[in-house]
């Protein structure tokens, strides 16, 4: 019963009914909600515990409509009449503590009906990116209709002391991992069948009623400030294991045992391993059936890839004389039957190791399979070339940007799950030109708004329980806002972002040293990049971090600084700020200025790091001809000379995002289809998402490598923003060695679309169709031709 329950559900995604704002009752914003936050009685709600409420009430006949708003602490699923409808809540903070919507009438009936919930708390062991205050539940009825359902003292709860964590503790794994803890789950304790109505909840006690929930901007005080969530719920899709790649203590699997079509018998006392591929790196619920097995234990590996004794990753598809390193979930069967489980957060791996040993009864394994589970953003952009390996880049990077997108913007899904500002930034173009939907993109910046602390700073990333700022990362967050503008008319939108703009300005103005007229010595975390150049040297030198950075005048965040106060002037200026545009304008061309004259060295034609001239980066050149620090005539030669230079530091497959900015700038855009081969090379390593830098690399899929999904589309096919709200399209191809490209893209009137095929003596044959209401140009070789909603067929030379 167990399974066809699992099925229905995946069936019922695509019915699934996400309320918009417009189903929410204006008193749902605008009162103290009726509902009141409800708990377990006589357990510590600060402490680690799983928990769950039960409400039965009766129809007397199905709904049309039954619209329900539903949150927890840290977070829940909720079933209908044995169907799971939702999870969440989307992750936010105290002030902003988001809500889900659901229609739930398609899944009531006449008479009875049974609403559960599991509610759990990670407490010490919860993830970095998880707030929290304590446990708690809400769900209120959107008008009086629904009101029986409203969570009060009349429903039930059970504490759930089956469940306890396996902590990921960062000495045992010798790396940086703050995900939460694997789960150890005792079916002995289990409360099987829970969720369904049928099942008997009279032993169950009454739950305690904490506090009414308020909505945010109403009442004297609150714990929780709720809003509407304003992204939908993420996607579920059944998928399953590819291969058995390694077994021990057992002779065989059956053939069809991963398709689930026969099951896998492990007798008794039996310690038996199995090595699961899933071919392909994925974020998933990891799901096993058993029947029988008393006594056993089930202990799933989860792991990247495969690693030697010095714990160190190879090709991604060997496996002979290596080993699964990673953090674990554990199963002790109960010995019934139709076995669930199912960890309550989602899981990223390529290989599961499964390890069973039995005890005096037979285990049957009756299938293993995995949920995929993702923001459910749609690729509605293409590309293809006459080089082949470009359309392998642009599948693995829209997988690693999927991985890396849930209820917000992830740098890595195996280690992290944190929304950091320098990874966003590159994550939201992506989301903007390969699909479209800019719903994420609006909540990461508005995430990292509310992160601002009264210094005028954003944090580094957010949501997240520990703070963390490294100002460059600021400075990103008004590029993103920039880049939003240039993308999107959401004026009302942009506009409430100018007062964080001004504040994060103001603090590095605070920090500029005016003799030099650079930036003087700056506190807090100031990562640039990750390169071998800047690495951990010692307690007092942090990585990531260039020259000048903490003593005064690097030359690369100053650079940074203009390059950024020029971006607020164009959004000052359109917003009718004018004093204030040209007030960052001025300081954008009188730092960019300072700094080129100071670092600029005569014989190296390169600027340095810092004035003393002992240190050079691709970084200094990048952000001089970004900033507008480099004079016109010279950008080139300093992108072609960093370069052309191995002594320099280079740029991280993150910074070459920034690399290739600043080659478009110079003129030298039809470089970047060469500087594709660490691309290349981690194709060749058989990853299947890109990874966080090159080899040794600690994760195998990080969101800022999926940059080619974004410059394939707006530096090879060339289509950028020519106006704010992509009013204007500049189309200025640069094909490389390419003959030909082919691609899409969606806008805000519909979809562009493009194809180039060269011709002799440097011309193409272009061929453009723009949507609706949309004029723009064609640049190739200088020469600009005007382009016009519908169909346009160019020879340009």
């Amino acid at each position: 019963m167990k399974k066809l329950l699992l099925y229905c559900w995946i069936c019922c995604l695509p019915c699934l009914v996400w309320a918009q704002s417009a189903d929410i009752h204006p008193r749902i914003l605008n009162r103290e909600w009726e509902a009141a936050w409800i708990a377990c009685p006589g357990v510590p709600l600060k402490s680690f515990g799983v928990y769950h409420f039960r409400k039965s009430f009766r129809l007397e006949a199905q709904p049309s409509k039954f619209v329900i708003h539903v949150s927890a602490d840290n977070r829940y699923r909720l079933f209908v009449n044995g169907v799971p409808v939702a999870h969440g809540p989307a992750r936010g903070d105290l002030a902003y503590w988001y809500f889900e919507t659901i229609d739930i009438a398609p899944y009531l009936q006449a008479g009875n009906n049974t609403l559960a919930a599991v509610v759990w708390n990670f407490a010490e062991h919860m993830a970095w990116a998880q707030i929290s205050h304590q446990t708690g539940f809400i769900l209120q009825g959107n008008t009086e209709s629904e009101a029986v359902v409203n969570t009060n003292s009349t429903w039930k709860t059970l504490p759930n002391y089956a469940i306890s964590p396996i902590p990921v503790r960062m000495e045992e794994m010798r790396t940086f991992i703050v995900v939460g803890p694997g789960e150890a789950v005792d079916g002995n304790r289990y409360p099987w069948g829970w969720e369904e109505k049928t099942y008997d909840d009279s032993q169950w006690q009454q739950a305690i009623s904490l506090y009414k929930g308020m909505p945010r901007g109403r009442g004297t005080g609150a714990v929780y400030y709720l809003v509407p969530r304003t992204i939908p719920i993420w996607q579920e899709t059944a998928e399953r294991f590819r291969q058995v790649r390694r077994l021990a203590g057992i002779a065989q699997v059956p053939e069809n045992w991963l398709k689930g079509k026969q099951p896998l018998p492990i007798p008794a006392h039996t310690r038996a391993t199995v090595l699961l591929d899933n071919q392909q790196l994925t974020t998933a619920y990891p799901e096993i059936m058993t029947q029988g097995g008393k006594g056993a234990v089930i202990e799933l590996t989860y792991a990247e890839a495969l690693v030697d004794e010095k714990l160190q990753k190879h090709h991604r598809d060997r496996t002979e004389g290596l080993q699964i390193f990673g953090y674990k979930d554990r199963f002790l069967p109960d010995g019934g039957a139709n076995r669930l489980f199912r960890p309550l957060w989602f899981r990223t791996f390529r290989y599961v190791q499964v390890d069973i040993q039995t005890a005096a009864e037979p285990l049957v394994i009756s299938d293993i399979s995995h949920q995929f589970t993702a923001y459910p953003m749609e690729e509605n952009a293409r590309f293809s070339s006459d080089d082949a390996e470009l359309e392998k880049i642009w599948k693995t990077g829209w997988r690693t940007a999927r991985l890396c997108a849930n209820e917000t913007f992830f740098d890595c899904p195996y280690y992290e799950q944190l929304q950091y500002v320098g990874d966003t930034r590159i994550q939201a173009l992506i989301a903007l030109y390969v699909s479209g939907d800019d719903r994420l993109v609006r909540k990461a910046i508005q995430d990292i708004n509310r992160s601002r602390v009264p210094e005028g700073l954003t944090q580094a990333r957010y949501p997240s329980a520990v703070q963390q700022f490294i100002p460059p990362f600021s400075l990103y967050w008004v590029s993103m806002v920039h880049d939003y503008w240039m993308h999107r008319q959401d004026d009302d939108f942009v506009r409430q972002m100018l007062p964080g703009i001004q504040q994060v300005l103001q603090w590095f103005a605070d920090n500029i040293d005016r003799s030099k007229d650079m930036l003087g010595g700056m506190p807090w975390w100031n990562f640039t990049d990750w390169t071998e150049q800047w690495q951990y040297l010692n307690e007092t030198s942090i990585g990531g971090v260039p020259d000048g950075a903490e003593k005064g005048y690097s030359s690369i965040l100053t650079f940074h600084y203009a390059y950024t106060l020029r971006q607020a002037a164009e959004l000052f200026d359109y917003y009718e700020q004018k004093e204030q545009a040209a007030l960052y304008l001025q300081q954008a061309e009188k730092l960019a200025r300072a700094a080129y004259n100071a670092c600029y060295d005569v014989k190296r034609g390169l600027v340095a790091d810092t004035p003393q001239k002992t240190s050079f980066s691709q970084h200094a050149q990048i952000m001089a001809v970004l900033s507008g620090g480099a004079p016109l005539l010279q950008q080139a030669s300093l992108i072609e000379r960093a370069l052309a230079d191995p002594t320099v530091t280079q740029a991280s497959l993150y910074y070459r995002f920034y690399l290739t900015r600043a080659m478009v700038r110079a003129g030298l855009a039809d470089f970047y289809y060469a500087s594709l081969q660490p691309w290349r090379d981690m194709l060749a390593l058989g990853l299947t998402t890109f990874a966080e830098k090159s080899e040794p690399t600690r994760s195998d899929c990080h969101a800022w490598s999926a940059s080619p999904n974004y410059d394939f589309l707006a530096t090879i096919c060339g289509i950028m923003p020519d106006a704010p709200g992509f009013a204007k399209v500049r189309i200025a191809p640069a094909l490389g060695m390419l003959k030909s490209v082919a691609a899409a893209m969606p806008h805000p009137e519909g979809m562009i679309r493009v194809s180039f095929e060269r011709l002799p003596r440097n011309a193409i044959k272009a061929v453009i169709e723009l949507p609706a209401n949309t004029e723009g140009a064609l640049v190739w070789n200088g020469k600009s031709y005007p382009l016009t909603s519908g169909n346009n067929i160019i020879v340009a030379r």
